[in-house]
């Protein structure tokens, strides 16, 4: 691939990602308790989410460095996004495909990056 083409990709996602982090961080930290399991009334439509929101946060920002791990993380993330949507009947998922497109992103990033020469002792 390109370079270049990558560079644009690269960046591309980090500044969605970064976006992301800017505004969906105030509404998971807003929810009172964001720990999962952590109050009885809390459905379990709610503790998946608070299980869900974490991962995405995580991926969004270690995809600024290790591109596969992040990548994977908001694989992970849309996944349980996705099962408890459908398993709830509930809501659109435009958040959870904004997460798997980032996460797409990382991992073609992280698959085309050219492998880093191995150090000469």
């Amino acid at each position: 691939m390109d370079p270049k083409a990558l560079a644009v990709l690269k960046w591309t996602a980090r500044i969605i990602a970064l976006l992301m982090i800017a505004l969906g961080l105030p509404f998971y930290l807003g929810y009172g308790n964001p720990l999962p399991f952590a109050r009885p009334e809390y459905t379990v439509f709610d503790n998946l989410w608070l299980v869900a929101f974490p991962l995405m946060f995580a991926g969004l920002a270690i995809g600024w460095k290790y591109e596969k791990v992040g990548g994977y993380l908001l694989a992970a993330a849309a996944v349980i996004g996705v099962a408890t949507l459908v398993a709830a009947g509930k809501g659109s998922p435009t958040h959870v495909i904004a997460c798997a497109m980032i996460g797409g992103l990382y991992l073609l990033v992280g698959y085309k990056k050219p492998a880093a020469a191995p150090q000469a002792r």
